[in-house]
């Protein structure tokens, strides 16, 4: 009788099922996952100023400003302050128009919160202040 010998190889046909698998998958996948592009608009004109305004201001540090209507600046410590600031104005002047104001180098996040604060707060009329080129 003779001995079997023993063979030193790998059957990889289940690791070809397992990759082909996973290749259907992906191929499925894959289109699902694309992002879209964003085109901004750009602001070539813009609509004239209400006549009293509140201006929210982002510099670029990220630090923000509450102009009241008559112009007075008001250094803000954080959102906090700026909920606070402008819930009294709200009290003043309840349809008074709000603008942001931002740094074009401004992180974005920045701007947003500023001008969700401001939405918080009840104001209707709010705005993005541009400048005109």
């Amino acid at each position: 009788m003779r001995q079997r010998r023993l063979k030193n190889e790998i059957n990889v046909v289940p690791y070809i099922d397992v990759m082909l698998v996973l290749l259907v998958i992906f191929m499925v996948a894959t289109p699902m996952m694309t992002t879209g592009s964003v085109e901004l608009p750009a602001a070539g004109t813009a609509p004239q100023k209400p006549d009293r305004f509140l201006r929210v201001q982002v510099d670029q540090d990220g630090a923000l400003s509450l102009f009241d209507a008559d112009g007075k600046e008001r250094k803000l410590d954080g959102l906090a302050d700026l909920r606070s600031a402008l819930a009294a104005q709200r009290d003043k002047t309840p349809e008074i128009a709000v603008l942001v104001a931002a740094d074009k180098e401004v992180a974005y996040r920045k701007v947003i919160e500023a001008l969700d604060e401001v939405k918080k707060q009840g104001y209707s009329r709010v705005a993005l202040e541009t400048s005109v080129k």
